[in-house]
Formats: C-alpha cells, sequence, structure tokens
C-alpha cells in the first residue's frame, strides 16, 4: 500500500475519554460541560472547551441521537442520480429533510434488485429513522422491504412501486400523462401511434401504456400489437425501437414514448435515416429531462413535477412517524403531470 508523505497524515479523532484524561475530571463532566450544562462551573466549561479545541474534537452527534433513540437519518434509495429526474427529486427532499432537522442517506441501486437488497441492509444498519425509496427496474417482489416495516421503519415509495402493492407513496398521474402525450399526437393527425413502454410490473410504465391505449380508443384508433415495443428505456433501445419499427411494411407516423432516454434514440435514427420529426415521424417522451429542451427538435415531454415529488415523500414520512404508534394506513398521494408541448410533435 502507497501512502503519500506531501500530507502530513491525519491524527486520530480526540475522544471525550481524552479530554477527561489529559483535565483529571471525569467522562460524565466533560460531556455535561460541552453541552452547557447548568452544574458545571464556567471556569470548568472554559478548560474544556479550550481543550477541546486545541486537540480539534469533534462531537458524535449521531452516537448522542442515538443514544436518546433517535439518529436524525433519512435513507433514500434510487435506480440512478445521472440524469434530470431523479436529481431534482433528490433535491426536493434535502430541503424539506433539511428543514426538519434530518441528515439524507443517498444510495444508488443502479437499476439491480441485487444491489437494492444490498442498499437496504446499509441504511438500516445506519440506523436511518425512514426509508424513501424508487424502485429499480428489475424489482419484481416485496420481500426485502418487509424486514423495514418489521422494524417499524416508516417506508415512502416514490414515483416506481410494484403494482398492486398498498404501501405509501407518492406517484405522478402516469396514465393521465400517457393519455394527454397521445391525445396530442392524434390532434396532431397521426394516426399509427407506437409506444416505446417498460416493464409492466412497474406502475409508472403499465400506467403510461393504459393512458396510451385511452386515447386510442377514445378516437377509435386500432391497437396494433406490432407498433408496441417493450424495452428497458435506454437511448440504444429507442434506436433499436425504431429501426424495428421502420422496418414495418407501414411505419408509424409517431412515437409516445414512457421515457425520454429512449424517445432520444428514436430521434437519432431517424435523423440517421434522413427521416423528418415531426412531419414524417413526430415523437413525444416522458420525464422533462433536460436534454429534451436542447435537441434539435425539441423534443415534447411529461413534466413530473420532481422537486414536488421529493418535498411530498418526505412530508409523508414525518406524518407517519407521528402516527406510528396509531397505526398508520398507507397514504397514496398522486401529483398532476403537465404535457410540455415542443417541436417534436407540432405539424404545423
Amino acid at each position: 500500500m502507497f501512502i503519500s508523505t506531501a500530507y502530513p497524515l491525519a491524527r486520530a479523532k480526540a475522544s471525550i475519554s481524552d479530554l477527561a484524561k489529559q483535565l483529571g475530571i471525569s467522562v460524565s463532566t466533560v460531556s455535561r460541560a460541552l453541552s452547557n450544562h447548568p452544574s458545571i462551573s464556567d471556569a470548568t466549561k472554559k478548560k474544556v472547551w479550550k481543550l477541546a479545541k486545541e486537540l480539534h474534537y469533534q462531537p458524535n452527534h449521531l452516537a448522542a441521537g442515538l443514544r436518546k433513540g433517535r439518529s436524525n437519518l433519512l435513507g433514500v434509495i434510487v435506480p440512478h442520480i445521472d440524469g434530470h429526474f431523479f436529481t431534482l427529486v433528490v433535491k426536493g427532499i434535502e430541503t424539506v429533510a433539511t428543514k426538519a432537522g434530518f441528515n439524507v442517506l443517498i444510495c444508488q441501486s443502479n437499476e439491480d434488485v441485487a444491489h437494492e437488497r444490498k442498499n437496504i441492509e446499509t441504511l438500516l444498519s445506519a440506523q436511518v429513522e425512514g426509508i424513501l425509496v424508487s424502485l429499480a427496474r428489475t424489482t419484481r417482489d416485496f420481500k426485502h422491504f418487509e424486514k423495514v416495516e418489521k422494524q417499524g421503519i416508516p417506508l415512502v415509495f416514490f414515483d416506481r412501486v410494484l403494482d398492486g402493492l398498498n404501501v405509501s407513496a407518492v406517484v405522478l398521474d402516469d396514465r393521465e400523462g400517457g393519455y394527454l402525450s397521445t391525445k396530442h399526437l392524434i390532434a396532431q393527425g397521426c394516426r399509427r401511434i407506437a409506444h416505446f413502454g417498460g416493464p409492466l410490473h412497474l406502475n409508472i410504465y403499465k400506467n403510461r401504456r393504459l393512458g396510451y391505449l385511452d386515447a386510442l380508443h377514445e378516437h377509435g384508433l386500432p391497437v396494433e400489437e406490432e407498433l408496441i415495443f417493450h424495452c428497458d428505456m435506454t437511448v440504444e433501445d429507442g434506436v433499436q425501437g425504431m429501426q424495428q419499427l421502420l422496418a414495418l411494411p407501414h411505419p408509424p407516423d409517431a412515437v409516445f414514448s414512457a421515457s425520454d432516454f429512449s424517445v432520444v434514440g428514436a430521434l437519432q435514427e431517424l435523423k440517421r435515416q434522413r427521416l423528418r420529426v415531426p412531419q414524417d415521424v413526430a415523437l413525444a417522451g416522458f420525464s422533462n429531462e433536460t436534454f429534451t429542451s436542447l435537441t434539435e427538435p425539441m423534443l415534447t415531454s411529461v413534466d413530473q413535477h420532481c422537486e414536488q415529488m421529493g418535498q411530498s415523500a418526505v412530508r409523508l414520512f414525518l406524518e407517519m412517524r407521528e402516527e406510528q404508534d396509531q397505526n398508520f394506513a398507507p397514504r397514496r398521494i398522486v401529483l398532476p403531470p403537465d404535457l410540455l408541448v415542443r417541436d417534436s410533435s407540432v405539424r404545423s
């Protein structure tokens, strides 16, 4: 092992015991002096604080909190934070959590259920007071969350939830978002509208697909399975899906994607094949990622009120924490979607 000598090695942290030993007083006296207890004389407090400063003593607030039965830690699990959506959700979480006196521990599952299980164990070991989670794409059961509930720790899901679970959650009205997007494409004259959808065991993809189907049925358009492409919602999937659709005898004249990542892949493939957007194929995505307003043309998308979702998740956790001894009934908060119409879908 190589250790650089360019900088001095960090000193071991001074403890309360170190302070007490050097001052020749008890640990309890040092502890009371540091917390400004009235039973300790000003002279003793002054000596304790002077030595604490000299030894760079840092109080262990976590240990102190645990002695009182509180860690003031809130755990958060997200699939990833390399996009616009989860970054802003976390921002909303931290805003409300900080005001409530909580520090936030953030874990990434990287869309892997095995990693998500490890995230749960890590947060439980850290003795968090609550866990907020958006599920990995590969999560198909609730088993690893049962341990959280058995320990009486408030658990709140946001955005992604396993379909059919009766749990506390903050979600978008994804079905309405899918409906608004597809209805908009129909209003532009599109009649063969394809759909890029994700795993249907997750609420967001199931409901966005249902919204797509609702709009088709409402306008008397047939549901053609060859126009529905299920994938993992990556840019590469969007490229592959668009290639598959364009190879059909009758290609689509529009695509509604349940993700902005796959729809930008579709845009790339359309440009490669020298097809015009929206004249030849109109495009609409979901999540209002930052890049949707930077592409040419800019991409129509559904805004999910990311920060509001994070803020609402923390407030729901705080309510559960307050009512923990009163058998808190699962509560679901549903946020309304906003369709942001841009050049990729507007036919003049």
